[in-house]
């Protein structure tokens, strides 16, 4: 799969880190804040540079408004303020990963879109237990490849959870 960064249509680098005994899955990797993050890349269905959508009154902050995609009305979520990401500012390489989530069409806004990873299992490490008050569900992994360490997301577990209000539970089941 060859993605393009949005503003200038260059190519992301593909890195392949294959192991015959080791089962492996890509990732898009993308940044929120100084962390870098990924998830499946099965569930991306497109990557959009980023346009101001429509507010819906009483949203909670996180969830930015909607915006039309080609006749579907997508809700856009900011993942840098749900994750309580400090600094956050729209600029040329902020996007929005368009995905499919539970059969439904989410956008979820990034700082930018880095690449796409295949990791092998013995580069994902279990996310670490913590004893704090912080729903960290969906972090599915932790995997570290050259100097990066790229914390792994569920991004369905994360859209489903119950305080973004954006699934009901039948879709979810």
């Amino acid at each position: 799969m060859n993605i393009e960064h949005p503003q200038t249509a260059t190519p992301l680098v593909h890195l392949r880190h294959q192991s015959a005994r080791q089962a492996s899955a890509e990732f898009l990797t993308f940044r929120l804040g100084g962390e870098e993050y990924g998830i499946d890349i099965l569930r991306v269905q497109e990557i959009r540079s980023y346009e101001e959508p429509t507010r819906i009154a009483n949203a909670p902050p996180f969830i930015k408004g909607v915006v039309n995609l080609r006749g579907v009305i997508v809700p856009v979520v900011d993942l840098r303020i749900k994750l309580g990401c400090d600094k956050v500012e729209y600029n040329d390489f902020t996007v929005v990963i368009v995905l499919n989530v539970h059969g439904r069409v989410v956008g979820a806004v990034v700082d930018a879109v880095s690449d796409v990873l295949e990791l092998t299992g013995d580069l994902i490490k279990a996310a670490p237990e913590m004893n704090i008050n912080v729903n960290t569900s969906f972090i599915t992994g932790i995997a570290t490849v050259a100097e990066r360490m790229l914390i792994l997301m569920d991004i369905e577990a994360l859209m489903s959870d119950s305080d973004m209000g954006l699934m009901d539970n039948a879709s979810v089941h």
